[in-house]
């Protein structure tokens, strides 16, 4: 990645963490005017909700799972096309977010590990009656 960024010539504007404790992470979510996720293919969009929850608007692909996870409160593109990427992003920075801030906040909330752990175990009823 570091040799792309320089043959793009962003190198030095671009940073790579690496590992960072939940903290730090935080804090950058929270510092960041938004985030963009031009996914192709996502498991769950952990980067969706983990933005919404630090209050930090959402762009990010209309693919796999992220619209399920980001609901209403993020702002959606196709990850094939630029333009369609570039629009969402100055959209969102041209904006004052606070709406989608707000709903970003509420989306969030709808994901917790107890409602994770609740849904797994009527799964595993449905499927392993006593």
């Amino acid at each position: 990645m570091k040799e792309l960024a320089a043959k793009l010539g962003i190198g030095d504007a671009t940073r790579f963490a690496g590992t960072v404790s939940d903290a730090i992470l935080r804090s950058a979510y929270s510092a960041a005017e938004l985030t963009v996720l031009p996914s192709f293919e996502e498991g769950f969009g952990l980067p969706v909700l983990e933005s919404m929850a630090c209050g930090t608007p959402v762009a990010c692909s209309r693919v796999a799972s992220l619209p399920e996870v980001g609901g209403s409160a993020a702002v959606y593109f196709d990850p094939h096309d630029v333009e369609s990427i570039a629009e969402s992003i100055e959209r969102l920075l041209h904006s004052s977010g606070e709406r989608l801030r707000q709903s970003g906040f509420s989306n969030a909330k709808r994901f917790t590990w107890s409602a994770c752990a609740d849904r797994h175990l009527e799964i595993y009823r449905r499927c392993y009656p006593s």
